[in-house]
């Protein structure tokens, strides 16, 4: 039985998916919103069981462990950005990485993987971006911040221990159930179906782009990582191993929704970085997984979903 914090959230419950998909039985765990949908609500006592938790309470996760037989964790909670005061991000991220880990290590856990991001890859020039590239040491976003730091002591703390933790290094998500509109993919879709100019925050260039992954492609990869036999590296990307250009997602939206209207500047934008990707070749040596929604497909699948009336 994995433990999934976060579990009830936006990768949480695509990633408890995938899991039950592989065979496995999960306990996600949610701060204060339940959430439901279809895919995952017949599954709820059956083989998936919610628990609420706040992840620097320790007491509560010794409990949850008492109540299930946790076998390995995923640990995806995290603060919603600019949600808390500077110290009190900290505490959470910092003092929630240490509960998990000492949980995992008490329940003799196979595997603990702790979500990193692709945003860790700031300041590399250019891509594609690898696992083993030499990283710049400061961050300037709390994500980049807090997952280096997660990456760090998630590994020192592993050396330590004997514990097997690992990197989850995801690439920049949409898709359904994302609801904070941060990312312009899913900005431009609901926009698109909604009948609505989009918001497009900036300057926004044809030629930019990035490894944009839908989130089931992204469940799926944290699932095989976190079920297989055996990893040999102890940090893997999971995104879809290409550049996405703007001009390409507004193509395959606008095949869709043939009347919706996007602003693109012609070109490259002063921050363009070229191959602008995550390798992953890592996850592919040591998994079966293999990206089945690229924007060809991912974009009827995201739009069906809306339009089938879900909110988000």
């Amino acid at each position: 039985m994995i433990l999934v914090t976060g579990g009830l959230g936006f990768i949480g419950l695509h990633t408890a998916r995938a899991l039950i998909d592989e065979g496995e039985q999960v306990v996600l765990t949610q701060y204060r919103v339940p959430r439901e949908p279809g895919f995952i609500k017949g599954e709820i006592g059956k083989n998936a069981f919610i628990e609420q938790l706040d992840v620097t309470d320790a007491g509560r996760l010794a409990e949850i462990g008492r109540k299930h037989r946790i076998t390995g964790i995923v640990h995806l909670a995290v603060p919603g950005l600019g949600a808390l005061s500077a110290a009190e991000d900290y505490n959470v991220n910092m003092t929630g990485l240490i509960n998990i880990l000492e949980a995992g290590r008490e329940w003799e856990c196979k595997r603990i993987g702790l979500a990193s991001s692709q945003a860790i890859y700031a300041g590399v020039q250019q891509g594609p971006f690898k696992e083993d590239m030499p990283l710049r040491i400061m961050g300037q976003s709390p994500t980049e911040t807090f997952k280096k730091s997660f990456e760090i002591l998630g590994t020192h703390y592993a050396q330590r221990t004997g514990a097997e933790v690992v990197m989850l290094r995801i690439g920049g998500i949409y898709g359904p159930l994302y609801h904070s509109m941060a990312n312009l993919a899913s900005r431009l879709v609901h926009a698109a179906v909604n009948g609505e100019a989009p918001t497009m925050r900036g300057e926004t260039f044809a030629e930019d782009g990035g490894d944009i992954c839908y989130v089931k492609d992204c469940g799926k990869g944290v699932a095989l990582l976190m079920t297989a036999d055996k990893l040999t590296y102890r940090c893997y990307n999971v995104g879809t191993g290409q550049a996405t250009k703007n001009k390409e997602l507004v193509g395959a939206i606008q095949k869709q929704v043939p009347d919706f209207k996007v602003d693109l500047k012609e070109g490259a934008g002063p921050s363009n970085r070229p191959n602008s990707f995550m390798d992953i070749s890592r996850i592919q040596e040591d998994t079966s997984y293999k990206p089945q929604f690229l924007v060809e497909k991912s974009i009827p699948d995201y739009v069906g979903w809306l339009r089938a009336g879900n909110a988000e």
